[in-house]
């Protein structure tokens, strides 16, 4: 099992940018897809990007543009760039882990019923 610690997040002004990054445990990592969920208080989490074991990323069509993941498999390390940030994307920002699941599948995780394995989660505020 993979442990996540999310951090990065904070307050900026729209237009402004951020980087969140969630280190994981566990030797297995790379083999992971990982993904970046965001949760306002209120709503269900929705899938904001994902990317798998072998590079293959996914956007909600929202931050299409606009975030970026990437992940560094010696640091053990998923990011999210955020950049051009509206008041829209402030929310809780989580980073999971799935096994066996493509980029595309871990970023409609919630639809599907699959959990996976979770941080502690990020607030990021974006103000007008």
């Amino acid at each position: 099992q993979v442990r996540l610690v999310e951090s990065g997040g904070g307050s900026v002004q729209a237009g402004g940018s951020l980087r969140l990054s969630c280190a994981a445990s566990g030797s297995t990592y790379s083999r992971y897809s990982m993904g970046w969920f965001r949760q306002v208080q209120g709503k269900g989490r929705e899938g904001v990007a994902a990317i798998d074991s072998e590079g293959s990323k996914s956007y909600a069509d929202s931050v299409k543009g606009r975030f970026t993941i990437s992940r560094d498999n010696a640091k053990n390390t998923v990011y999210l760039e955020m950049n051009s940030l509206k008041p829209e994307d402030t929310a809780t920002y989580y980073c999971a882990a799935y096994a066996g699941m493509t980029s595309y599948q871990v970023l409609r995780a919630m639809t599907l019923g699959q959990f996976g394995n979770w941080g502690q989660g990020t607030q990021v505020t974006v103000s007008s």
